[in-house]
């Protein structure tokens, strides 16, 4: 396996940037977005492109042109989409015919499930945020249950964008394609350090199931 590699990408709204850990031949490919402030070096994201390319998943971390740009805080939804399409079709570029997973935390699990295609092998969740704290009558459920390939959504115990209880009742609609939800005890909106290995098997064995 290589050290991350950095990759600059075109796009609609500008520069955007790719986080490369892949292994020489991969068996799949695992774009991840960052959540609201638009980081990409956070404990659950880490840990994945520590853990998968040992694995033979390619993981691409993509840093949004706001964030390159140097904004602490992204334009509100949908305005990131195209640019995120960008980063899609460069990654199917990058290793043509490889099942490509997207996905991302919190904002970048959003992003992810809006821009969903019949191409590809799934969605990864991560803190994918129901409703504001405290606020379930405006809930994101639309962006959800759409979704037609398979979702992984993993959550924490004590997340005030969205309970265990809350998603599994949005999960149990028949709309879209298979759901799973893993909860993280412990954890709330954020993943703390100690549920790395939790986060990285349960994504690895979902992820078994969608490579070559």
């Amino acid at each position: 396996m290589t050290p991350t590699a950095l990759l600059d990408l075109a796009t609609p709204d500008g520069p955007g940037r790719l986080h490369v850990d892949a292994p020489a031949e991969p068996r799949g490919v695992l774009l991840l977005g960052g959540g609201h402030s638009g980081q990409v070096r956070t404990v659950d994201l880490d840990a994945l492109a520590c853990a998968l390319p040992g694995l033979g998943w390619a993981v691409v971390r993509y840093e949004l042109p706001w964030r390159v740009a140097g904004r602490k805080v992204g334009p509100r939804p949908p305005a990131s989409d195209p640019a995120w399409s960008a980063g899609v079709d460069a990654v199917r570029a990058a290793w043509p015919g490889l099942p490509l997973v997207t996905g991302g935390r919190s904002a970048g699990a959003r992003i992810a499930c809006r821009t969903w295609d019949a191409d590809l092998a799934g969605v990864l969740a991560l803190s994918f945020p129901l409703h504001p704290p405290g606020r379930p009558e405006a809930s994101r459920l639309g962006e959800l249950t759409p979704v037609g390939v398979p979702v992984l959504l993993i959550s924490g115990a004590r997340d005030p964008f969205g309970s265990p209880a809350e998603l599994a009742d949005a999960l149990a609609t028949p709309q879209g394609g298979p759901r799973e939800l893993v909860v993280m005890p412990g954890a709330t909106h954020s993943f703390p350090k100690p549920t790395a290995q939790v986060l990285t098997g349960a994504v690895a064995d979902w992820l078994a199931g969608r490579s070559v």
